[in-house]
């Protein structure tokens, strides 16, 4: 690993690195490891394949070792390298949703999805092309099945809400849960004294906020002693902490409810949705400039506009 991008190791066989998507410290890719056997756990992009193959090594592990690529939903920021690495491990098996398992045979109609939210110049930059994935080596999981890895057991939890296609992963041994992008997002840059930033991502075109709270209650009942965030990485999960992810929520819903028929409701939503967060983020102590905070925020902020809107006209009556 690089000064620039050091390996995280929480010292209990869950390790985590950057997935060298988009900037520093956006996107993790962790490891899970067990007497020498490996699961991966979401890829990035295709970019990340170099970056996880210096992790191994500098553990002293073999592509061979991998036995999981485990995705937690097919969005590509967490799925997009999946066929790549797939390619370079070829022990493993990739651990998807049932709901998602065809997109990774044959990613056209996913990438076409992509291309529609950032256009088709932009997709191809972030992705590149995508490799699809033999079907005889992908994993549908269900709902609280159990994997075997060395001497531990990964369990697969369905949690719907940003996506239908999302799972969670709770590892017994750490009591770690790997949650994707269902208990929110939490950038490191956006920390103060100590205190992380946790808040939720309504990305289209799956957000449902009544699923949201469910997949967060699961989770919450097997008493994590941390989340582990792909957008970045470890959390510890106190009630004030989730307290403000569910306070975001919250507001970032009303948002949409009181802007749902304003002819301008797109612009609105967006707008709200980051004073929403900006204001959140001042009250929990963080100093950074406001550039830099929209630096770290925009992209997020407009797919969450984005998506409360695929949210206000899909609950619309008929």
């Amino acid at each position: 690993m690089t000064a620039q991008s050091p390996l995280l190791d929480y010292r209990n066989g869950v390790y985590a690195f950057d997935a060298a998507y988009v900037r520093p410290l956006m996107a993790a890719i962790h490891l899970v490891v067990d007497t020498g056997r490996v699961a991966v756990v979401d890829t990035g992009s295709n970019a990340s394949l170099a970056p996880t193959l210096d992790a191994l090594a500098t553990l002293g592990l073999t592509p061979e070792q991998v036995d999981y690529v485990i995705l937690t939903h097919v969005h590509l920021d967490h799925a997009g390298g999946a066929g790549a690495m797939m390619a370079a491990f070829p022990q493993a098996r990739l651990v998807v949703h049932p709901r998602g398992a065809r997109h990774m045979a044959d990613p056209e109609k996913l990438f076409a999805a992509v291309e529609a939210v950032y256009g088709a110049d932009e997709a191809r930059r972030l992705y590149g092309r995508l490799v699809p994935v033999p079907a005889d080596r992908i994993l549908s999981a269900t709902d609280r099945q159990r994997l075997p890895l060395g001497g531990r057991e990964l369990e697969i939890l369905h949690t719907p809400g940003h996506a239908r296609h999302h799972l969670c992963l709770f590892d017994h041994a750490s009591r770690g849960a790997f949650t994707g992008d269902v208990m929110g997002l939490s950038y490191r840059e956006l920390d103060a004294g100590g205190r992380p930033f946790l808040f939720p991502t309504t990305s289209p075109s799956q957000f449902d906020p009544q699923d949201m709270r469910q997949s967060i209650d699961l989770v919450l009942s097997y008493e994590p002693e941390a989340l582990y965030l792909t957008h970045y990485s470890r959390v510890v999960p106190t009630k004030t902490v989730m307290a403000q992810l569910l306070r975001l929520l919250d507001g970032q819903v009303a948002i949409a409810q009181a802007e749902a028929h304003a002819p301008d409701r797109e612009r609105r939503i967006r707008e709200s949705i980051g004073a929403l967060l900006v204001g959140e983020l001042r009250a929990n102590g963080c100093t950074l400039p406001d550039r830099d905070v929209l630096n770290c925020l925009q992209v997020d902020i407009d797919l969450n506009a984005q998506g409360m809107l695929f949210w206000l006209d899909s609950s619309a009556p008929a």
